[in-house]
């Protein structure tokens, strides 16, 4: 059963940093796309940023040039590297596969205040 969890999430004024991470285990995690899911609070859970087992990656408009995906394949763990962040980024942010989700992990809380 695979088991994902995200950390890095926490408070930071706009236009700071953060870095998000998630480990998957008990998956062959290299050859899975990965995504980086947006939940903002009374909104439907939507995709930011993909990468795909080779390290291709492709962005939502609203976190271009903002937002860098990356994964660690020896490590199982997928990143996502959030600069120059808004008061909208604020959401719990999940990962999981692109392709036949596993069961969700808890997320991590991201707000930004203004």
């Amino acid at each position: 059963q695979v088991q994902l969890v995200e950390s890095g999430g926490g408070l930071v004024q706009a236009g700071g940093s953060l870095r998000l991470s998630c480990v998957a285990s008990g998956s062959i995690f290299m050859f899975n796309a990965m995504g980086w899911y947006r939940q903002a609070p009374g909104r439907q859970r939507d995709l930011v940023a993909g990468i795909t087992p080779d390290g291709s990656t492709n962005y939502a408009d609203s976190v271009k040039g903002r937002f860098t995906i990356s994964r660690d394949n020896a490590k199982n763990t997928v990143y996502l590297q959030m600069n120059s962040l808004k008061p909208e980024d604020t959401g719990v942010y999940y990962c999981n596969r692109l392709v036949r989700p596993y069961n969700w992990g808890r997320g991590t809380q991201v707000t930004v205040s203004s």
